[in-house]
């Protein structure tokens, strides 16, 4: 069976300020290492003037393609415990970025390391997060007489209308979850008395709040 994914779903920005330094935090959905890298690259670009730019991401729903840096810092004290907070939150197909305007006040490993995860933890704390869940996208087809009733039922179950088509009989295309699906027609079927046909589609990933 597929896994449920945690995941951020729209950009968050955070800003603090520790020791006269500047920490800027930016986070994204990525789905593939080039989206994480286009990501940083876009960061980097926007802040070209900042002492350091540092990362890491988890861009895969497995979590086997993380990647980080501490772009100058000492070794450990900032794309690691940036990391270590996306595994902790059991975060996946995320990416953050913390950027940093050096204050004049050295902040030693330890402060560093306090620095960058505070500063991806408060962000994501913020951010949109959603679970991505394996859908079934489910044909509906139906007489006109059954509309009402097929409305009522999909508005009073966790589904996602996707599309309407009034043609010879009336299709509803819905998104279901995955584990859900079984129940779903069966329940649907006993609803319409039968008077009710359904077909299986794709299946895919779709966001749901948590």
């Amino acid at each position: 069976m597929e896994k449920s994914v945690r995941t951020v779903f729209d950009r968050h920005e955070s800003e603090k300020i520790i020791e006269r330094s500047r920490f800027l935090t930016f986070s994204a959905h990525v789905e593939s290492e080039e989206e994480a890298r286009a990501f940083i690259a876009e960061i980097r670009s926007k802040h070209s003037l900042a002492t350091h730019v540092c990362y890491a991401f988890i861009a895969d729903k497995l979590g086997n393609l993380q990647r980080f840096s501490d772009d100058g810092e000492p070794q450990g004290t900032a794309g690691v415990p940036i990391l270590e907070v996306l595994k902790a939150k059991k975060l996946f197909e995320t990416a953050v970025a913390v950027v940093r305007y050096f204050g004049g006040i050295k902040l030693g490993a330890g402060g560093l390391v306090r620095a960058y995860s505070s500063s991806a933890s408060e962000n994501l704390d913020g951010a949109d997060i959603r679970l991505l869940e394996v859908c079934i996208e489910c044909k509906i087809e139906v007489d006109y007489t059954g509309i009402d009733s097929v409305q009522k039922y999909l508005s009073t179950h966790p589904c996602s209308l996707l599309s309407t088509d009034y043609g010879e009989k009336v299709g509803f295309l819905v998104a279901v979850k995955k584990t859900e699906i079984d129940g779903f027609i069966l329940e649907l079927v006993d609803y319409m008395q039968g008077r009710v046909k359904t077909e299986l589609g794709a299946e895919y990933y779709a966001p749901f709040k948590e």
